[in-house]
């Protein structure tokens, strides 16, 4: 099985998982740490997580302290599980209210919430107590002293300072359920999060997920992102919920976008002997990308916790990780997956190599 740092089997290839957030579809991400964790091949030696990837990302370091790595996934399945079981939008029920709320639909009453509540009333407003159910199974289900005294795998969660703009990297040794709580602290669904005496909102505006940390202190050179919000969607949106929508994309990736320009800069530096390989070194990029298909289920079915729905994102992350895991894995310490020069062709940045 996947094991963790020193503890990974002979041969096992180390990655770094990036791990985006995207409400309820951090249960694709969920099937794909699922795979991921019943392969001996991969070890996990870091992760860096935002918002809902966070909350994957503590749940199965908890895991893997309790019973290693399927002690994770047991760990995973009941988050997720939990997550269904207890939201306030579970329309399971028979009841008269639930079946016409199921059969008006959760996307059009998350547009209603939304376009009707929303954008006239603030958390601050509509939640004064800042009751946060996420908050109550998160620090029901994990155990924060054992997440901090796992030494043996490097965690990073990343939140939005409010008012300076800047994001903030919360590391494993210090980690907290309110730490976890400010980097998915959306600021149209949740208060503000006060850690340390200052505010935050949701990660993903800053860093979704950051990388840079796997730069500085881990061994591994390979990052597996798995996304989960579209870089690209074709077409011109033109109602105002649409519009929100396109705009929340674009800016939840700007920041990875940015940090995959620097990799690809210090790779063609590095090719063209422009800096030291002695100080700098090429890190190689994979992504799990369940950001297309996901697009198609439309930007309010992030609010869909229905249990039916999350097993079948699960499924979806699961296949995805295969078909990653059987075509890419051979890559794995050699070379970048994905063509980062085409990602970026077309935008006025200079692809070649400087010379």
């Amino acid at each position: 099985m996947t094991a963790v740092g020193s503890e990974a089997a002979a041969g096992a290839k180390h990655i770094n998982l990036a791990l985006q957030g995207g409400g309820a579809h951090g249960a694709f991400t969920w099937g794909v740490l699922d795979r991921l964790l019943e392969d001996s091949r991969v070890a996990i030696e870091a992760i860096s997580g935002t918002s809902a990837g966070a909350m994957n990302a503590v749940v199965l370091v908890d895991g893997l302290m309790e019973g290693g790595p399927e002690g994770a996934r047991r760990q995973l399945r009941q988050f997720w599980e939990t997550v269904a079981e207890r939201s306030g939008f579970n329309l399971q029920g028979s009841d008269p209210f639930s079946i016409f709320m199921r059969s008006w639909g959760l996307d059009r009453l998350a547009a209603f919430w939304f376009d009707g509540v929303m954008h006239n009333l603030s958390p601050y407003d509509l939640n004064p107590l800042n009751v946060n159910p996420l908050k109550r199974i998160v620090d029901d289900l994990v155990d924060f002293e054992r997440v901090r005294a796992c030494d043996g795998l490097k965690l990073f969660v990343s939140a939005t300072n409010v008012e300076t703009g800047r994001v903030r990297v919360f590391a494993r040794d210090k980690l907290t359920v309110d730490m976890v709580m400010a980097s998915a602290a959306l600021p149209t669904l949740f208060q503000a999060v006060e850690v340390d005496g200052k505010f935050y909102w949701d990660g993903g505006y800053m860093g979704n997920p950051v990388l840079f940390p796997f730069f500085y202190t881990s061994g591994s050179s390979d990052v597996l992102i798995v996304q989960i919000n579209p870089i690209e969607r074709a077409g011109v949106p033109r109602n105002a919920r649409d519009i929100l929508d396109r705009v929340n994309e674009i800016s939840f990736n700007a920041s990875l976008l940015n940090e995959l320009r620097a990799v690809d800069f210090v790779r063609r530096m590095l090719k063209a002997d422009r800096l030291s390989p002695d100080e700098y070194r090429e890190m190689y990029i994979h992504i799990i990308d369940g950001a297309q298909p996901l697009a198609a289920l439309g930007a309010q079915s992030k609010l869909n916790p229905e249990r039916a729905f999350l097993e079948r994102l699960f499924e979806m992350g699961r296949a995805a990780a295969s078909t990653s895991l059987d075509t890419h894995y051979d890559a794995l310490g050699v070379n970048s997956t994905v063509d980062l020069r085409r990602l970026f062709q077309g935008d006025g940045y200079e692809l070649e190599p400087i010379g």
